[in-house]
């Protein structure tokens, strides 16, 4: 019998490669690599070798971007204009969804259940299930308020009006609008009520000195600006405080007087606190008070949509429980009719138990997550996906994880690598690393000293080829043969923020104190939540940077000021002339470097402005010099050479030299001074943090997980930086998931045994040894597993 020849290989299945050649994003110079599709792939090198630049700035967005273009140019108007990356070449790409650790937007009606289906499932279920029935399911919505209406309308050519009335049924609890709290204000704080308000009476910014806003009351008619405050009638008092609008005239101008309260509140309690200004902030904090709403008791739901229940639990009672409890209470739910929703419900609640999220409840604020919690929120929705064929781009998922977590965080990446996606990720543990299929390792440095390819193959490979991340992936730190005594403690009493459970714990200072335990198990909590305000605390978190492509290192650290200064005195000059953002702007591109050209229906493109050579700065500015050196030339000087030139010679600045020597203390010798703080990875951003809070005056140093984003060689130069400020008399309390972080410290207080409500006790505390000799906790079996003991 004649055997049937093979079927040479389709001509569709021959493209198993994205390729990518002479990419030259940010720092990357002429990268071409060749990435297997269907397979894990891990991205490694130290902070700001130029990981992200390829995996989401020329990768993940030139696959946006193309994807966008397939819409109507209607359509794309309404979304964001992508250039196309710096990259001769990308061959074979496929749909890319990026999973990123952009925290969730902090609206305050935003919540784990609307962030993910999960809210949209219970709606549906109580309107369906709820006893007594009280409306479809926006009647359960916090988002959505209850409106009605009455009017006469004519339809088509009737003579007659006919009366319509108009109710729609919405589940916001009506007094504060579906948050959950009411602010107040505290009046002691606007005014000084044994003042006139022509004797200055008004405290609040931008009220004060005689400007139009104290005159638009001194000159209102509705009271006698002379009399005190204290000395106002009732309705004297009333058109002060809450008198609705009316036009009137103030000196000739038509203006709109308002009572101050609602005035207040439209112009400065409306605005995101984090964008204001420090003194407007300052006055917020001061005269703001946040209470929990007392009418839906912070459910956000009005009174009817808590009144409809399913087995005596109500939607907000669902929406409190922890998740890994609801998913039991929906297993027990067995209804025919709504069959397909409950098992839907039930595959997204258990996507967050098998995620390690199970801890969370779907009414936990979004903005409240951490960058890992957050991406991690976002993956739940491509777990169940149906989509194959995808490339799933991850930007270090296992960050705010517990060695425990990683080993679950390493089984879904191949679950969606095994339903036949590419998955890109960028990691530095080498928990992640041992995974992959493929590694791509860039470097050898940061910022201009890297964005090559050092190795490209398998992890065995890199163990054996002699780059920094092969040689640095066995490291393993050992346990400190000498711990150092603690010089006094800082108590925390009856702890109960969150998931604590009336914690006592007494936290050493002066020495490296670090606080551990599973995601979920209560650090940040204890941390953040539990430390009095008065003990002169330096807390350095993982809330991301506020900065536009105008900022740079220079400009954030306070660093420009100190050289503006130098420059404006040796040269006889006003300062604001060395500011690219003030008088010395080149007028081309006012400053930005680039210009900005928009083509219409098509993304814009930017260029570097001619007139400038992209040096920001007007001509004549770059004449004055300064140690030799014109303002552009230092900007665009690495800190480490920066840090010399400020520090002897006729270039001496020590208020420069100061901040410069903190940045290099941090691993951030390779930035240029004026770097866009838009093109810094997250690691760097959290060091560039660290670095302007070490010149605070605290102390005492508490760390939100500042191995983020590091390289295991980076971690050893960050041990040193931690053992440096203990030396100078800090106290150092971190919260940490490294084991190189836990070995080093001198105290460990261990948190758990698990996560939510069954974390929130401490479970250990003592030097690192004795967590290892004892083995009693999770942490304990990980640490003693990773010092070889």
């Amino acid at each position: 019998m004649s055997k049937v020849p093979a079927p040479s290989q389709h001509t569709a299945d021959s493209h198993d490669l994205i390729r990518v050649h002479g990419a030259r994003e940010n720092n990357l110079k002429d990268v071409s690599v060749e990435l297997p599709k269907r397979r894990l792939t891990v991205f490694t090198g130290v902070s700001g070798s130029g990981k992200s630049s390829l995996v989401f700035d020329t990768i993940a967005a030139e696959s946006q971007r193309l994807i966008n273009e397939t819409y109507s140019a209607f359509v794309q108007g309404f979304m964001p204009t992508l250039a196309r990356p710096e990259v001769d070449v990308l061959d074979g790409l496929t749909t890319a969804i990026s999973v990123d650790q952009q925290r969730m937007g902090a609206d305050p009606r935003s919540t784990v259940g609307t962030a993910t289906d999960a809210n949209a499932m219970l709606r549906i279920l109580f309107s369906r299930l709820g006893k007594p029935y009280v409306g479809p399911p926006g009647a359960f919505a916090f988002n959505v308020p209850s409106v009605s209406a009455a009017g006469a309308i004519k339809v088509g050519g009737a003579k007659k009006a006919q009366k319509v009335t108009f109710n729609k049924v919405g589940g916001m609890c009506p007094r504060c609008e579906g948050r959950g709290a009411v602010s107040d204000l505290d009046l002691t704080q606007l005014y000084d009520d044994t003042k006139s308000i022509n004797d200055g009476a008004f405290t609040v910014p931008g009220y004060t000195g005689g400007g139009w806003n104290s005159r638009l009351y001194a000159e209102s008619g509705f009271f006698d600006p002379d009399k005190p405050i204290r000395k106002f009638t009732k309705k004297e008092l009333h058109d002060l405080l809450h008198h609705e609008p009316v036009r009137m005239k103030i000196a000739g101008i038509n203006m709109t007087y308002e009572g101050l309260i609602p005035r207040i509140q439209k112009s400065m309690l409306a605005k995101d606190k984090e964008a204001m200004q420090p003194h407007i902030r300052a006055f917020v904090e001061r005269a703001v008070t946040f209470t929990t709403c007392p009418d839906c008791d912070g459910t956000r739901l009005a009174e009817h949509a808590r009144q409809a229940r399913i087995k005596k639990l109500n939607i907000a009672d669902a929406c409190a429980m922890q998740i890994s409890d609801l998913a039991d209470w929906v297993r027990g739910l067995e209804e025919p009719s709504v069959a397909p929703l409950l098992t839907a419900l039930q595959q997204t609640l258990d996507s967050f138990t098998e995620i390690g999220l199970g801890y969370l409840s779907l009414d936990r604020p979004a903005g409240t997550l951490s960058g890992g919690e957050a991406q991690r929120v976002k993956m739940i929705r491509h777990l169940g996906s149906s989509l194959t064929d995808v490339t799933y781009v991850f930007d270090e998922p296992t960050i705010g994880l517990h060695p425990h977590d990683i080993q679950r965080m390493n089984e879904l990446l191949l679950r969606l690598r095994d339903k036949g996606n590419t998955v890109l990720v960028v990691e530095h543990k080498p928990e992640v690393i041992a995974i992959a299929d493929h590694v791509v390792d860039l470097g050898p440095g940061a910022g201009t000293g890297g964005g090559t390819v050092c190795y490209e193959g398998t992890v065995e490979g890199l163990r054996d080829s002699g780059t920094i991340t092969g040689r640095h992936l066995g490291d393993r730190a050992s346990l400190k043969d000498t711990v150092r005594k603690a010089t006094g403690t800082l108590e925390i009493r009856g702890a109960r923020t969150h998931n604590l459970q009336d914690v006592d714990v007494d936290l050493p200072l002066g020495v490296l104190c670090v606080v551990t335990g599973v995601a979920g198990s209560g650090k940040s909590s204890l941390v953040h939540g539990s430390i009095p305000a008065d003990a002169g605390v330096v807390a350095v978190d993982q809330s991301p940077i506020r900065g536009s492509r105008r900022s740079n290192p220079a400009t954030y650290t306070g660093l420009l000021d100190p050289i503006r200064s130098a420059f404006a005195k040796a040269n006889g000059v006003k300062p604001a002339l060395f500011s690219a953002n003030s008088e010395g702007a080149c007028p081309t591109c006012n400053g930005a470097g680039v210009v900005y050209t928009d083509l219409g229906m098509m993304a814009g493109v930017s260029s570097t402005c001619e007139d400038c050579e992209g040096k920001r700065f007007d001509a004549s500015v770059l004449e004055y010099r300064f140690g030799g050196r014109d303002i552009s030339e230092v900007l665009a000087m690495p800190v480490a050479e920066a840090e010399e030139f400020f520090a002897a010679g006729e270039a001496r600045t020590p208020a420069a030299h100061r901040i410069l020597t903190r940045l290099a203390d941090v691993g951030l010798g390779y930035l240029t001074l004026g770097q866009p703080l838009t093109t810094l990875s997250g690691g760097e951003r959290q060091r560039l943090k660290l670095a302007t809070h070490m010149g605070d005056k605290g102390g005492v140093y508490v760390l939100d997980e500042p191995t983020a984003g590091l390289h295991l060689a980076d971690v050893e130069q960050l041990l040193g930086l931690l053992d440096r400020l203990v030396d100078a008399g800090k106290s150092v309390i971190v919260v940490e998931h490294h084991q190189a972080v836990m070995a080093h410290a001198d105290w460990i207080v261990d948190l758990g045994p698990g996560a939510g409500h069954d974390g929130g006790r401490i479970v250990f505390e003592g030097t690192p040894a004795d967590l290892v000799a004892a083995r009693t906790t999770l942490t304990g079996q990980h640490l003693a597993a990773y010092v070889g003991k």
